[in-house]
């Protein structure tokens, strides 16, 4: 091997781009997890606290009964306060859980019993009702929050009317006034109903909404890494893999040729220097993410020249190239496409064509289309027969696709090999950043 040809080369320092996590899915938990209202319970705690503090005011201001009923249903109406407190409270704040459970349903009841003796005393208390009603319509359904709205309104009026055995006027008052509480509290509490009902439908939906950002964010992660192995495999396949394919092949060329033929051994041995230089200058460039080491600071026309003399000098066989057409540069993808489809086509020639089978390579330049033609005079072989396992006609044709181009693969046995790749401009300018 000439000592003019080294293989090894100074190390060049990749910078590799940072990768930039995806955007984190919000947990059920947090902001938007669960429901406004369940975030913080105090505005209904001040609610509750201001109605209860009003209704104890009242009864101690009202006309009548006396001072000391008036106290006592004071001191009366501080039970259903604490039954809130110790029973009541930790259902409203846990109400997603406890709507319509038999605690709920116990709670209201006590509720309900603990307020009729202050209410049935002083008519006043019935001002709590206001309290009482979206405690209902928290804790139950619909048809049950209704009938126990029915039940706060009218109960402690027939009760306080059984206590005091009020006129027929105050009566009817008091009637009256439990009947149009009884219809807002039912209109606005189912209003608010349903629109705990739409929240939470909402709610669900974003969640699911979520989940599928998630699920897409996966799927479209997993899809880009099977997108780039593949890139990766057909990128090593028609590079790598071919030279080293070259370079065995040139050494058994040279372990035959080292006694009978020293010079064509030292011609072969230097054929193999220089395809294990560009195999490390494409390994280097697959690394680095750039332009093929065919097309680092040359034209596609020139990298197929070169071709064609490397497949000339490995096999003896003559490699002619012709250009028609304007030469102009193209989208870097475009050339990459027709440089990779130049080398599958010729190492399938050397594979499978024949010893010293003349080769034709063609550029043709139109107008919105770039056309390269390989051809071969070779063994030929049947294109209708099982494919093989290797990448390299799959790989070829999956490369055009991707630019919006096709492939065709013209062949018969003893009649030889054309391969063509036709790919259009247009779409490849558009895809090329």
């Amino acid at each position: 091997m000439p000592a003019d040809l080294p293989l090894e080369e100074p190390e060049r320092r990749l910078t590799v781009p940072a990768v930039r996590p995806a955007p984190a899915v919000p947990a059920a938990g947090g902001p938007r997890g669960g429901h406004v209202w369940e975030r913080s319970f105090l505005p209904w705690d001040a609610y509750f606290a201001v109605v209860w503090v009003g209704t104890v005011l009242f009864a101690l201001a009202a006309e009548s009964p006396g001072i000391r009923v008036r106290v006592a249903a004071a001191c009366l109406f501080c039970l259903p306060v604490f039954w809130y407190v110790w029973v009541g409270r930790p259902l409203l704040v846990m109400q997603s859980q406890t709507t319509g459970t038999p605690a709920a349903v116990r709670y209201l009841a006590g509720l309900v019993l603990l307020f009729l003796p202050p209410a049935a005393l002083v008519g006043e208390t019935r001002l709590a009702t206001f309290a009482l009603v979206p405690q209902c319509f928290m804790l139950l359904r619909v048809p049950g929050a209704l009938t126990a709205v029915a039940v706060i309104n009218t109960a402690p009026v027939a009760a306080w009317a059984l206590v005091w055995r009020p006129d027929t006027h105050d009566l009817y008052y008091n009637s009256v006034f439990a009947v149009v509480t009884l219809a807002f509290s039912a209109v606005v509490g189912s209003w608010i109903i349903r629109v705990i009902e739409q929240s939470t439908e909402r709610a669900e939906l974003v969640a699911e909404l979520d989940a599928s950002r998630g699920e897409i964010a996966r799927l479209s992660a997993e899809h880009g890494a099977l997108a780039e192995r593949e890139r990766l495999s057909r990128e090593i396949h028609d590079t790598l893999a071919q030279g080293f394919t070259s370079i065995l092949m040139l050494v058994q060329a040279v372990e035959t040729e080292l006694a009978a033929d020293p010079a064509l051994a030292r011609r072969h041995l230097a054929l193999m220097a220089g395809t294990a230089r560009e195999n490390l200058a494409e390994a280097r460039a697959l690394v680095a993410g750039t332009a093929p080491a065919g097309l680092d600071g040359g034209s596609l026309p020139d990298a197929v020249r070169r071709l064609a003399a490397r497949h000339s000098e490995q096999t003896g066989a003559p490699a002619t190239v012709a250009i028609t057409g304007a030469v102009r540069a193209l989208p870097a993808a475009v050339e990459v496409v027709a440089l990779r489809s130049c080398q599958e086509a010729l190492a399938n020639s050397r594979r499978h064509a024949g010893p010293a089978v003349p080769v034709a390579l063609d550029l043709d330049y139109a107008e919105d289309t770039l056309r390269v033609a390989v051809r071969d005079t070779g063994r030929g072989f049947d294109p209708a027969g099982p494919p093989g396992g290797g990448y390299g006609l799959p790989g070829l044709r999956a490369r055009a696709a991707e630019m919006g181009g096709t492939a065709a693969v013209d062949s018969a046995p003893g009649r030889g090999t054309s391969i063509t790749v036709t790919l259009p401009l247009a779409a490849a300018a558009r895809s090329t950043p």
